[in-house]
C-alpha cells in the first residue's frame, strides 16, 4: 500500500496542485499564486522573479507577462522554466519544470479583458524590463495612453500568456526535525505517464 496519502492523495498532480492552492486561498494573506519563475539567458546565467499564476490547468500551468520582457525573451530563447509555489501559512511548496508555448489567442484576450482598467493601461504603457528615465516618466506615458487607447483597451500584441506544461512536479511538506515529506512526479514528455518516487528531505 503507498504511503501517498492525505495531503499527497490523488493520481493527477494538476489536481492535487488546484488542491492545494484552493487551500493557500483561505490562510495566505497575500498573492497565494505567486510563484517565483525561474530562466535562464542566453549565457546560461539563471535569473527569478516572482509572478502571478492564473490558471492551473488539466495539464499545464498559465500564467501573463510582457513578451519584450527579460523573463519572455529567455522563455522564446531556451522553450523552458521552472517555478516554486511556496505557503509559508501552510509550510507547503511545489515545484515544476517543463516546456514552455506562448497562449496568445482567445484565452490571452479573455484574461487581458479581466483585468482593471489600470492594470490594462499600465500594460501599454510599460516597457517591461527595460531602463526608464524616472517614474515621472511612466506616470506621463501612463496619461498619454489613457487618452489614446480610450476605456477598454485590447490586449497588446507585445503582451500575452505562457503555458508551462512540465516534465517534473514535486510536492513537498514541512516534517518535524526537517524530516519533510517530499514526492516528485516525473515523465519524459507530456505524451508519456507520470513515474512517481518518493525523496529523501
Amino acid at each position: 500500500m503507498s504511503d501517498r496519502e492525505g495531503l499527497f492523495a490523488g493520481e493527477d498532480p494538476f489536481e492535487i496542485a488546484r488542491r492545494w492552492l484552493a487551500e493557500a486561498e483561505t490562510t495566505e494573506p497575500n498573492d497565494p499564486n505567486a510563484i517565483a519563475l525561474a530562466t535562464v539567458d542566453a549565457n546560461g546565467m539563471p535569473n527569478s522573479r516572482m509572478v502571478l499564476l492564473k490558471e492551473i490547468e488539466s495539464s499545464a500551468f498559465v500564467f501573463y507577462t510582457n513578451y519584450e520582457s527579460a523573463k519572455a525573451q529567455e522563455i522564446a530563447a531556451t522553450g523552458t522554466a521552472a517555478f516554486v509555489m511556496h505557503w509559508k501559512s501552510l509550510r507547503r511548496q511545489i515545484r515544476v519544470r517543463g516546456h514552455v508555448e506562448k497562449e496568445d489567442g482567445p484565452q490571452a484576450d479573455a484574461y487581458f479583458e479581466s483585468r482593471s482598467l489600470k492594470s490594462r493601461l499600465g500594460a501599454w504603457a510599460s516597457q517591461q524590463s527595460r531602463p526608464l528615465a524616472s517614474r515621472s516618466a511612466l506616470m506621463a506615458e501612463v496619461a498619454k495612453v489613457t487618452a489614446t487607447k480610450g476605456p477598454n483597451p485590447k490586449r497588446p500584441h507585445f503582451w500575452g500568456g505562457f503555458r508551462l506544461t512540465p516534465i517534473e512536479i514535486e510536492f513537498w511538506a514541512d516534517g518535524a526535525f526537517r524530516l519533510h515529506d517530499r514526492f516528485v512526479w516525473r515523465r519524459e514528455d507530456s505524451a508519456n505517464d507520470w513515474n512517481i518516487t518518493r525523496l529523501s528531505p
